[in-house]
């Protein structure tokens, strides 16, 4: 059935071809002239109504026995709105190499294939539609629109390979609550302005190598409570503005491998959040290290991937639970747990996060544990307790130098044992070069001045020494104080670090 308008030569070929699902191409064969950016100078011969195309989407034309009518046109230039909110199309769109004067509007509808390809469209609205099989925009510019998604429902794949995106405002795809049965793919995509797909459904992963997202000073892209299999931002992605995935649920791979997260203009804010995240493999082996705040509170993963660039100058790391540490240098992935020069650097790494909690520090200690490297496990809670001790009371912070010093917290109580033998030695030298005066002639042992040290170190009990001779000068006599009050102070130490490591606090 025609429509109540006359059809022009192009429309008549569209028109004509759409029965048996032709192709028509109206474009001439040079690149310069083809090109859809500069679509407004083409002329009637290469027009279409945008009338014309709903026309045959939603009335059609009987094509005959065997024949699948749909509508394929290259190089056109659409004029008019291409309007087919709340309909149901029961054709494929395709539409390559075309230039269309206004936005695509299917919102609420129900449609087969869509595939707006190579072209240049003011923006596409598809709010609530339900789209039987897949929606193809690869290498398209939307330019001044938004591509609108919100709680659309894809039977296939969405395929955003290469397209650029300028939206207004902050977002440049909206797609909260997106429910997708196929992938959705973006490699290469450029928007100014984030992408937004809160709440969404992909089972099929979302893969991103290489895009690159813009929105300076605001959210790159927003995956909150997303729920998928696969997240890949590698390859070369490029986020200016903040990656926000807090509660997104990732059963397999969350990849980051040569991204770079720029995070806001001045730096002073996140760059990466992924607050109770969950995923299998976490991969942030970055192109380089993170402007802004990199936020791993309450996460979860099985198996962490890091390099010299992950950790910024801030990292929030309370509640962050991991199974393993590999680290990527030069190429190689190392498993960093044995590797004793990888402690102090993860140490370093937890002292990133503001303020103190012991979390992190017990976290990284329980990886070293499961692989039975215990030593290593104790030096970091060694470097939790000296962590701990900053955010105490000035006498706190004393009484924690002497367990530092003496005992390592309990952590290294062979340093008590240092202590003990250096003293009994200064002590045995002094004493030796001196002559004590017994307490009762003719009575009791004779000085020894090794047991005699090792006397006055030993606050319970004794050896028969220290109550058998005294000294009248005055050196040798302070002495003996300073050891007895020592001994006294390394017992202490030495109980109260060897609680606190029983104790694990």
């Amino acid at each position: 059935m025609l429509p109540d308008f006359e059809l022009t030569p192009p429309e008549r070929r569209v028109w004509d071809a759409f029965p048996e699902g032709r192709l028509v191409d109206l474009r001439t064969g040079e690149p310069e002239g083809d090109d859809p950016a500069r679509g407004g100078q083409w002329g009637p011969e290469r027009t279409v109504r945008a009338a014309v195309l709903v026309a045959l989407l939603l009335g059609g034309v009987d094509g005959p026995t065997g024949a699948v009518a749909s509508l394929r046109l290259v190089g056109a230039r659409i004029t008019g709105r291409l309007d087919l909110d709340g309909a149901e199309v029961g054709h494929v769109l395709r539409l390559e190499h075309c230039r269309l004067e206004e936005a695509v509007s299917l919102y609420g509808a129900s449609t087969r294939t869509i595939v707006i390809q190579d072209s240049w469209v003011p923006g596409v609205s598809a709010g609530l539609a339900r789209v039987q099989g897949q929606f193809d925009l690869r290498r398209s510019v939307l330019e001044g629109g938004r591509l609108d998604l919100i709680n659309a429902h894809l039977a296939g794949e969405l395929n955003l390979n290469g397209a650029r995106i300028s939206g207004p405002g902050d977002w440049a795809v909206d797609a909260g609550g997106l429910v997708m049965e196929g992938g959705v793919f973006g490699d290469n995509l450029t928007t100014r302005g984030g992408v937004r797909l809160p709440g969404a459904q992909l089972p099929g992963g979302l893969f991103m190598q290489g895009a690159r997202f813009s929105s300076p000073g605001g959210v790159a892209l927003a995956l909150d409570n997303v729920t998928t299999t696969t997240l890949d931002l590698s390859g070369g992605f490029v986020a200016e503005g903040t990656v926000r995935l807090r509660g997104a649920r990732i059963s397999d791979n969350l990849t980051f491998e040569g991204a770079t997260l720029k995070g806001p203009r001045d730096g002073d804010g996140e760059s990466l959040i992924c607050l109770l995240t969950q995923a299998t493999d976490f991969d942030l082996t970055l192109a380089e290290t993170p402007s802004g705040t990199v936020d791993l509170r309450g996460a979860q993963v099985s198996f962490l991937h890091e390099n010299e660039h992950s950790w910024p100058g801030v990292v929030e790391l309370d509640g962050f639970v991991y199974g393993s540490i590999k680290t990527v240098e030069a190429g190689q992935r190392r498993d960093a747990v044995g590797r004793r020069e990888a402690v102090a650097r993860h140490v370093g790494w937890l002292r990133r996060s503001p303020g103190y909690s012991p979390q992190p520090y017990e976290q990284l200690a329980s990886c070293y544990r499961k692989v039975g490297h215990d030593d290593d496990a104790r030096r970091v809670l060694l470097a939790k307790q000296r962590h701990r001790r900053r955010t105490l009371s000035p006498a706190g912070r004393a009484w924690g130098q002497v367990l530092d010093a003496t005992v390592g917290y309990g952590y290294r109580p062979w340093l008590a044992g240092v202590w003990l033998l250096a003293l009994i030695l200064l002590g045995t030298l002094v004493f030796e070069a001196h002559d004590p005066t017994p307490v009762k002639q003719g009575e009791g042992a004779p000085f020894q001045p090794f047991v005699y040290a090792l006397d006055l170190l030993i606050p319970i009990g004794g050896l028969g020494q220290r109550t058998n001779w005294y000294w009248t000068d005055s050196g040798p006599q302070w002495l003996a104080y300073a050891l007895i009050a020592t001994g006294w102070v390394l017992t202490t130490a030495v109980v109260a670090g060897v609680s606190r490591t029983l104790n694990k606090s």
